[in-house]
């Protein structure tokens, strides 16, 4: 089977990865208006109410994913929620996340279709870290739902 790599980083002069949780694509989630799915995933990082949260919001890319080490890395925050960080829980929100990302950007969505019949991989080349937000087998797994619901439905 064809694998399609997900990690988002492309060779110079290659088109963005909408696949990726890198480009700035915004949505909204909750009312909430989230400049990239890394912003996102590294904003809920911050207690509701401190500044850093609201920044890692309107970045994307490496930006966003910086602006997380000073987190505390036990728990993340929505909607008035604190939720054990790496949980099941925590995984399902940045699968509503990545939800509305696709479902707010038709172009994401359609390189997402014509993945169909690819297996979904995430690898940078260096090995993923024990503390990563978003493991990148469950990344696949919630990528592969969504375009296995999508083709489903069409």
């Amino acid at each position: 089977m064809e694998k399609r790599n997900v990690g988002g980083r492309q060779p110079k002069g290659q088109p963005e990865d909408l696949l990726s949780n890198f480009p700035a694509l915004a949505f909204f989630l909750d009312g909430v208006e989230i400049a990239s799915t890394e912003g996102f995933i590294q904003g809920i990082k911050f207690p509701e109410g401190d500044p850093r949260r609201e920044q890692a919001f309107r970045m994307s890319g490496g930006k966003a994913k910086r602006m997380a080490r000073g987190a505390e890395g036990r728990f993340v925050w929505w909607q008035g929620s604190e939720i054990a960080y790496g949980s099941f829980e925590h995984h399902a929100l940045i699968e509503r996340a990545i939800r509305a990302k696709f479902d707010q950007q038709p172009a994401a969505m359609e390189m997402l279709l014509a993945t169909e019949g690819m297996e979904l991989v995430h690898d940078l080349g260096y090995p993923e870290s024990a503390t990563t937000s978003l493991p990148a087998r469950v990344f696949c797994a919630i990528l592969t739902r969504i375009r296995q619901e999508r083709l489903a439905r069409s």
